[in-house]
């Protein structure tokens, strides 16, 4: 599903730091009920803006992922990237999860050079593994809009584009807890951009450097809301 929408995301050029919510181009909140369809949901625009921000010389991405209408495997972000997936007959494959069954080949040679050079810290809550019962499909995909009817097709989709990513990349991430996040995004960006998964609150306290604000105080109040 390809729309145009507007999406923001926060930029510190002090820091070269872009902070980038999942979501804000690839919500389910952003989708009506009868819209949720996530055989043909994409992450297509989440890669439109990690394209945005590397064109404004970020050094680091903290990539926000939750909340999402997809299950495409982070595909759809990765073709922005210039990571470019093929049918059988070498042309690009359409959007939506029930397509990753349609690759044939990937190509990353022409992926964004200044993909090269940036760290990706992904706050990521979810732990589960990439297939099967636990997984990205059979786990969230219903509150995507997937049927009982279309989960397995999903789930063989997903099967079949993790053989593909271990045949040409060498690279087995189908069981790394969070590869299954955001219907299998979570996978793309270990196997792609070497992203690292942490959870929420340690891309948090990492990066407002809590430890040393606190070093001193005999009292810490914290909430949640």
């Amino acid at each position: 599903m390809i729309r145009d929408i507007e999406a923001n995301y926060a930029r510190s050029d002090k820091h070269q730091t872009a902070i980038i919510e999942l979501a804000a181009a690839s919500g389910l909140a952003l989708l009506d009920d009868n819209e949720r369809n996530p055989l043909y949901t994409t992450t297509y625009g989440t890669g439109q803006l990690i394209n945005d921000a590397l064109n404004h010389k970020v050094k680091k991405i903290i990539l926000g992922i939750g909340g999402n209408a997809t299950n495409d495997g982070g595909v759809g972000m990765l073709q922005p990237l210039g990571i470019s997936f093929k049918d059988q007959y070498q042309h690009e494959i359409q959007p939506g999860g029930i397509n990753l069954a349609n690759i044939e080949r990937i190509d990353v040679s022409h992926i964004n050079p200044k993909l090269q050079d940036i760290e990706i810290k992904v706050a990521c809550d979810v732990t589960n593994p990439f297939l099967d019962q636990n997984g990205a499909t059979a786990v969230y995909g219903p509150q995507k809009g997937a049927t009982q009817k279309m989960i397995p097709k999903l789930d063989y989709a997903l099967n079949h584009y993790h053989d593909k990513i271990e045949l040409e990349l060498n690279k087995t991430i189908k069981h790394i807890p969070g590869a299954g996040a955001v219907g299998g995004t979570g996978a793309a960006l270990l196997a792609f951009l070497d992203a690292q998964l942490q959870l929420g609150i340690e891309v948090v306290l990492e990066e407002t450097h809590f430890t040393n604000r606190v070093k001193d105080a005999n009292l810490v109040i914290t909430g949640e809301g």
